[in-house]
């Protein structure tokens, strides 16, 4: 499968990926693909970390604190308030079917029945994206089985229930399964990047069916949901994209000293389980990739991956449409 590129976007200059396991997701974006135009000031990148640092501290205790009922409204409250203090702004469209009467779908929240679960699929960016998600609705997310030994970042992860999942072990993939299915029917919310990993934001990977079998199992509804990141001319920005070598720090000194971002978070309308997770990850895909060109540009960029891997030429290609 091709490494797609969005609408009106110029031609990615990505390295191939090094060679994985063939089962594994791969990206080729790295360094090349991010574009770093304005910067903040000293002083305002200081007061960012500052803001930063006081969310991170106060949220255990005042999560602690906080009656269970409420703490929905809490969680969104803190997520917007870290990408404020990230410097991006939070823009939300919402392209659902009306919400029914039974549904607590104000505040941008995606809409459900009461006690009903719902699995969030989205195209994976970088670690803004969990807070892009979480200020529309909180979750419990599939993340990096490291992530919760991270300094900091960890002690939040545990906190939001975050399902890991090493994407290097196959056979933890029934456990991971087995751990949202158990979630959804609980009528939680699971977040999940089924891309399995980050890209720069002009292109993307095609979504991985394995760990859409929680909801078929499950027979749960699945919001796909189209985040991107904008600059302040209303382009594409890369600038979110933790990619290629980047470290946690590299990637949040970058978003801590842009200006002008935006995270624009669409809600696409909701998708029925079905019988088969290979048609619910290509209906989804389809619903959060909508039209697009597939664009190479002459340095040769990775098509697909494991042993479908291939490097192609400058070439302009219609994307296939598959019948659902």
């Amino acid at each position: 499968m091709p490494a797609l590129v969005a609408p009106g976007s110029s031609a990615l200059s990505c390295p191939p990926a090094a060679p994985v396991h063939d089962w594994m997701p791969s990206s080729p974006c790295g360094p090349r693909c991010v574009d770093v135009s304005a910067t903040a000031g000293t002083v305002r990148a200081t007061a960012r970390v500052l803001g930063v640092v006081a969310l991170l501290a106060s949220f255990p205790a005042v999560n602690l604190a906080t009656p269970r009922g409420r703490r929905t409204r809490l969680h969104r409250r803190y997520a917007r308030a870290a990408l404020h203090c990230c410097g991006i702004r939070l823009r939300i469209i919402d392209e659902r079917e009306p919400a029914r009467p039974d549904t607590d779908g104000a505040d941008g929240a995606p809409p459900r029945a009461a006690g009903e679960g719902l699995l969030v699929v989205a195209g994976h960016v970088g670690w803004t994206d969990v807070l892009a998600l979480a200020a529309v609705q909180p979750m419990g997310f599939v993340a990096r089985g490291d992530l919760i030994d991270w300094p900091v970042l960890g002690a939040l992860a545990r906190l939001m229930r975050v399902i890991p999942i090493d994407r290097e072990r196959l056979r933890q993939l029934p456990e991971v399964v087995a751990t949202m299915s158990a979630r959804l029917a609980a009528g939680e919310r699971v977040g999940l990047f089924p891309e399995g990993t980050t890209w720069c934001g002009r292109a993307h990977g095609r979504l991985r069916p394995a760990l859409f079998q929680a909801a078929v199992d499950t027979a749960t509804p699945v919001q796909p949901i189209r985040v991107r990141y904008l600059d302040r001319d209303g382009e594409l920005s890369t600038v979110p994209g933790f990619v290629g070598l980047d470290t946690f720090a590299d990637s949040a000194r970058r978003v801590l000293r842009s200006k002008g971002v935006v995270a624009e978070v669409v809600l696409l309308p909701i998708e029925g389980p079905g019988p088969d997770r290979h048609d619910l990850a290509r209906r989804c895909e389809r619903a959060i990739r909508g039209a697009e060109v597939v664009d190479i540009d002459a340095h040769a960029t990775a098509v697909g991956t494991g042993p479908t891997r291939a490097i192609v030429p400058d070439a302009i290609v219609e994307p296939a449409v598959t019948a659902s």
